[in-house]
Formats: structure tokens, C-alpha cells, sequence
């Protein structure tokens, strides 16, 4: 057993599990998942418990690890505090609590003095007449749990799309969000471990069709000091508040006055994806590091430029992929389908000339 070894434990087998543990193998460390089937991106890469009516598997997960994480601010808060008190689990309960649930969120925010649009709970038809009638129009409805690329939400441009809107999230609570005029979306992730340290890589700009996440462009240009720090501001606020242990992260706007949250996510995030070569640690070993009580990694960037681009529905020709040089080729052993993420390609360049090259090369994947 090496020095520092310990037995992670993952709730999700999805390819966020599967690139933690990747990342965490090299540091010695053993992994076990807890997920729908045996199909899934990460069961081949450690012990494996699927979800059924026997609660022993979930059980065997929990004997098996020294710490537990989780793939999905989806995973159930009372779940998370019952594991808890035999195994630690990180980030913990609180994290998902605030995250998970837009309306929580939002006020998290709004306590903390983190700038965020203007919003109001929706829990009928009526309500939603009134939050729109206070808010004004364009909106964006957006059901308060379980909405991720794209999903849950209705850009309301005109009175006459209310009733529609209200039928399109399936008539379900949700939160009604005044419009915010950007210049572009960004987000930053932050690394916090359980003695209080923190890290954070540079803002990155994100590019997103129909909902999903296209493409991430790292570090951000044009980005000054004040703003890289008003975004750390932001984030320590957060990860202090949550007690969060692990990889936080948040996305903005980039207004004409600052920085506006648009929402969080308590676990590694597509947005982070670059970091496997564009950064001297990557966001999976740092969440790693500090769901393990390792010293984190810096997290400074490789190369002046990098980026990400997402492989959505259909592989394409990856073989154009690998034939690249200084781009990095990402499956995650998913079926294809439409919509669905399977894989991603990393670019890194010294040059900004030197990285369009390279997207225009990936121009089949980016929409």
C-alpha cells in the first residue's frame, strides 16, 4: 500500500467518476462507484454496486471506502447525511442543499452579497403572471431541482408565451429570472480542503448551443486582475459558508457593471475539463487531493491557451482527432445519441493564432 492510499468511494458512474479516478489512481489511491448498471462509463475502473431494492450494495460502497464524493448536485441531501455519520462524505450535505435547489441558491447568494439576477418563486400560473408582471420581460423560467443543460427552462420573450412556458417545465416549482444583458459567460473553479485552503484556476469563457456546453476557451482573454479576484471573492464566500470540501464551481456573467452568479455546482465540471492538459494540476487530482487531505496543486496554466470542445451526439471522425498535434482525444465509452456528452477534446497552444488553427480543424463538433 502506498503512503498516503485510501479507498474513494463514488455515488455515480457517469464520466465524471470515471475521470476522478483516473486522476486518482497515479496517487495510489483505489476507487469503488455506486451506479445504475455495470454499463456505465466508470464500472470497469473499480469495484462496482448498481442501485436496485437491495440497499446491501449501497452498503458494501460505504464498508469499502475511507471517503465518499458525489458526481451529481442531484444526489440526495439525507442520503449524504446518513453516509455521514459512519463515513465522511465530501463535499458535504450542506453543498448539495444550497446547490441543488435554484431558489436556495439564490438566496445563498443574494445573503452572501454575490450579485445575481433578479428572481422570484414561481408556484402556479398566477405566480408566474405576477413574477413577470414585477421582473419584466425577457425572463427566463427555470424549475427550482434537476434542470442541467438546457433542461427545465423557458426563455419567456412576450405575455403571450406565459401559459406556455408554465406548460413547458411541466407546471412545477420553479424560479422566474430577470434577463441579464452579458458580454459573455464565463465560470471559475475553486479547490477548498479541510484545512481551509483554497485554490483557483483562471476564469474561463464558455460557449453554449441550445443549453449544452460547446466550447470552453482557457484562461479567458481580455480577463484583468479585478475580476479574476472579484470571482475568487465570490467563490471563497461560498466555499466557506458551505463548509465545501472539494471542487466548487460557478458561473457568470460578465456584465458592463462586474460579475453577475449565474448558478454553482458542488463537484468537477465540464467548464474544468481543459485542466487535464492545460494545467499544471487537473481539476479531478486536485478534488482528489482535497477530498483526501493531500496538499492541493497549483493550478496555473500549462500554456498560454488552451480550450475545450465537447463530442455531443456522434463521435465524428476522432480519428482527424488524433491526428492532431497538441490535441487531446477524451471518450467516455457512451453509446451514441442525440444530445448526449460523449466525449471531449483538449487543444492546448502557445499561440491565440495557434489555437484557431486547431478549432477550426474541430469546427465538425462546435455547432
Amino acid at each position: 500500500m502506498t503512503p498516503f492510499s485510501r479507498r474513494v468511494g463514488v455515488l455515480g458512474a457517469g464520466q465524471l467518476g470515471r475521470m476522478l479516478a483516473m486522476a486518482g489512481y497515479p496517487l495510489g489511491h483505489k476507487f469503488g462507484f455506486y451506479g445504475l448498471s455495470h454499463d456505465e462509463p466508470a464500472a470497469m475502473l473499480g469495484h462496482m454496486h448498481t442501485e436496485n431494492d437491495d440497499t446491501r450494495d449501497l452498503q458494501n460502497l460505504v464498508e469499502f471506502a475511507d471517503v465518499i464524493t458525489y458526481e451529481s448536485e442531484n444526489t440526495s441531501v439525507e442520503l449524504v447525511k446518513n453516509i455521514s455519520q459512519t463515513t465522511p462524505v465530501y463535499p458535504g450535505a450542506d453543498s448539495l442543499y444550497y446547490s441543488q435547489h435554484r431558489l436556495r441558491e439564490k438566496n445563498l447568494f443574494s445573503d452572501l452579497g454575490i450579485p445575481c439576477a433578479p428572481y422570484a418563486l414561481v408556484e402556479n400560473l398566477a405566480q408566474l403572471e405576477q413574477a413577470v408582471t414585477k421582473i419584466g420581460l425577457p425572463a427566463v423560467l427555470k424549475t427550482t431541482t434537476e434542470g442541467y443543460d438546457g433542461k427545465g427552462q423557458f426563455v419567456i420573450k412576450s405575455a403571450d408565451q406565459i401559459h406556455q412556458a408554465w406548460l413547458s417545465i411541466g407546471q412545477r416549482e420553479a424560479i422566474l429570472e430577470g434577463f441579464v444583458t452579458f458580454k459573455r459567460e464565463l465560470s471559475i473553479i475553486a479547490v477548498r480542503n479541510a484545512n481551509n485552503e483554497h485554490v483557483y484556476y483562471p476564469l474561463v469563457e464558455n460557449q453554449h448551443h441550445e443549453g449544452i456546453l460547446r466550447l470552453t476557451l482557457a484562461p479567458a482573454q481580455q480577463i484583468n486582475s479585478a475580476i479574476q479576484q472579484q470571482a475568487e471573492q465570490y467563490m471563497q464566500k461560498l466555499l466557506d459558508k458551505m463548509n465545501h470540501v472539494g471542487v466548487l464551481t460557478l458561473e457568470l456573467f460578465e456584465t458592463e457593471a462586474g460579475l453577475v452568479a449565474n448558478e454553482m455546482a458542488p463537484r468537477v465540471h465540464n467548464s474544468g475539463h481543459w485542466t487535464m492538459e492545460g494545467a499544471q494540476t487537473s481539476q479531478f487530482e486536485n478534488h482528489i487531493r482535497a477530498i483526501t487531505g493531500l496538499p492541493l496543486g497549483a493550478t496555473a496554466p500549462r500554456q498560454p491557451f488552451a480550450a475545450m470542445v465537447n463530442i455531443i451526439g456522434q463521435h465524428g471522425d476522432i480519428q482527424a482527432v488524433l491526428k492532431m498535434p497538441n490535441a487531446f482525444l477524451h471518450l467516455y465509452d457512451k453509446a451514441e445519441r442525440a444530445g448526449r456528452k460523449l466525449g471531449h477534446i483538449n487543444v492546448v497552444a502557445n499561440s491565440e493564432t495557434e489555437l484557431q488553427t486547431a478549432l477550426h480543424q474541430l469546427k465538425a463538433w462546435m455547432p
